[in-house]
């Protein structure tokens, strides 16, 4: 008995030295027990007092990158009530699963392509298709790769979506109606009479012709998830470094396009002071918003306090003048809609509020005007109707805007004041206003920017990526971010975007709103961090695309 105990006691000394070796061989290729020691004699020769948040943060240091184990997506609604899906990104961060961050983008479906009736079923095609898209194979395909390595997954997820843009369009050919719609066919048969009739006529004053709607641009079902994930891993890389996102997109933007932003500049927040556009009360359809342009370098609070200040005056005049008949409702921009007929009255009342507040308008601020023009034409006609039962042809309307901005030159810029296929009232105009006002395009892509468009507006949505804006913004022309109708609710990523991107000018419509606040507030507080840091750099001139003597750079 006693020889079969000591047996037994000696396998158990050599399972133990095996184990002992084994653990000795382990840490020493480790290089665990040289890194205790260090971190033991850095403990000892600073003496801090929390012992055990010293050895984490240092341990921390050392631990392996985090890298994407998954992706999650999920059906949310915006600050409209509208479906949208939100991106969440799962890493791995010291041997545990941990949700890291989370982001949304609009989908803005083109309404001439959608009639209200069928823009819920076909938003919630778009949403249901994107969250298959994330939960399924752009999660695999991003499965172990560094958030941090933005490029590289923009890549992976503009890839996937131009796989399935051409699958699509593969469909689409080969699919039944398309077949049909491409078989020859007879022209219709014209009218005998009308054919004589025309080739009789002879009349020296041809009209011209009136340039037909260019196709909308697809937008496929799914393509939100691609913005989303770009997004939330961006943010997820800026959590992770534990850097606030400006500082990350700048040095993204440093790495793919090479320009070095050791400094930071606020971009001018472009405030919607007051709106009308067919939603409006009143008769006038033509300014959809009327937009406040702040003197360069003013702080965003003043911006904003300088707004609300305004918004008062004009409405306490309205009431004044009109004896209690004033009609104002809250737009989707986040600006009073009021009742109008005429773009001067509502030009005049700022003017006049101004100076009630001893506010030098065309010096202590300026104006914008979003025409959006597209939403006024009727195609029957060939003529814009700039308020009710008032048509105007596409040259009538360049006569309009020059009478405007003559009687009002603190406006500095037209946004959209035709749509894109009227190239030449484009140029025309651009021409007889010269270097007097600007004229933007609210557009998805610098590209689409119009003959004599001298900026243009840019949106997250859809298939945008981070290295897309990142490129955009690195283009020749004045680029500036704007917001869309149906944001998510409380993400004030964009304020970060527009500062990491260096834009200098940022468009987030009215004062009212949680998704519109919120963003201002996060301009204020991203300027007051940049002041403390001592890299805040305030300009004292605008950048164009505004022009006039203040307003260059």
């Amino acid at each position: 008995m006693s020889h079969g105990g000591s047996s037994g006691s000696l396998l158990a000394e050599e399972d133990m030295e095996e184990l002992r070796g084994a653990a000795a061989e382990f840490y020493r290729q480790s290089g665990v027990v040289r890194e205790l020691e260090e971190a033991l004699d850095q403990l000892f020769r600073r003496r801090p007092r929390d012992l055990h948040g010293f050895l984490a943060d240092y341990f921390d240091k050392l631990s392996a990158p985090p890298l994407i184990s998954r992706l999650k997506g999920r059906e949310v609604y915006d600050a409209r009530g509208q479906l949208c899906i939100e991106a969440e990104v799962f890493c791995v961060v010291r041997n545990t699963e941990k949700s890291v961050s989370s982001a949304a983008v609009s989908c803005c479906l083109d309404p001439k392509t959608t009639s209200a009736d069928s823009e819920d079923e076909e938003r919630t095609e778009h949403v249901t298709t994107a969250a298959q898209w994330i939960n399924g194979p752009l999660s695999n395909m991003l499965k172990d790769r560094s958030p941090c390595d933005q490029s590289e997954v923009d890549q992976v997820l503009s890839d996937f979506f131009m796989t399935r843009c051409l699958e699509e369009k593969e469909m689409m050919i080969h699919s039944p109606s398309m077949e049909e719609e491409s078989s020859p066919s007879s022209p219709p048969a014209q009218d005998k009479d009308k054919k004589i009739r025309d080739k009789g006529k002879k009349n020296n004053t041809v009209e011209k012709p009136f340039p037909p709607a260019e196709p909308p641009e697809p937008v496929l079902h799914g393509s939100t998830a691609i913005g989303s994930v770009s997004l939330a891993v961006a943010k997820a890389g800026a959590e992770l470094q534990r850097i606030p996102l400006y500082d990350h997109i700048a040095a993204l933007k440093s790495h793919q396009v090479g320009d070095n932003q050791e400094r930071f500049h606020i971009p001018v927040s472009l405030v919607t002071l007051i709106c009308c556009g067919r939603t409006s009360p009143g008769k006038l359809n033509l300014l959809e918003e009327v937009i406040l342009v702040p003197k360069p370098g003013q702080p965003v609070i003043q911006t904003v306090t300088m707004t609300l200040q305004l918004q008062k005056e004009m409405m306490r005049i309205m009431t004044a003048t009109r004896a209690g008949a004033v009609q104002a409702v809250e737009s989707v921009r986040g600006a009073p809609a009021v009742s109008s007929e005429r773009p001067e009255q509502l030009l005049d009342l700022i003017g006049e509020a101004c100076s009630n507040l001893q506010l030098q308008l065309g010096t202590d601020a300026h104006l914008a005007l979003n025409c959006a023009a597209h939403k006024l034409l009727d195609y029957s006609k060939g003529k814009y109707e700039v308020a009710a039962g008032v048509l105007k042809s596409p040259d009538e309307l360049v006569d309009l805007y020059q009478t405007l901005l003559h009687r009002h030159p603190a406006v500095v810029a037209l946004i959209d004041p035709f749509r894109r296929e009227d190239k030449e009232q484009w140029e025309k105009l651009s021409s007889a206003v010269g270097n007097a006002c600007s004229l933007i395009s609210d557009v998805t892509n610098v590209s689409q920017l119009p003959v004599g468009g001298k900026g243009c507006i840019v949106k997250l949505v859809h298939e945008t990526t981070i290295s897309d804006l990142i490129r955009i913004s690195s283009q020749p022309g004045s680029v500036m971010l704007g917001l869309t109708q149906s944001e998510p609710c409380s993400d004030a990523s964009l304020s970060d975007l527009a500062v990491g991107l260096g834009l200098d000018y940022i468009k987030l419509g009215g004062l009212h709103g949680a998704e519109r606040m919120t963003k201002y507030n996060r301009l204020i507080s991203i300027e007051e961090e940049l002041a403390q840091r001592g890299i805040l750099v305030n300009k004292d001139k605008h950048s164009p695309p505004f022009p006039g003597a203040v307003l260059h750079s």
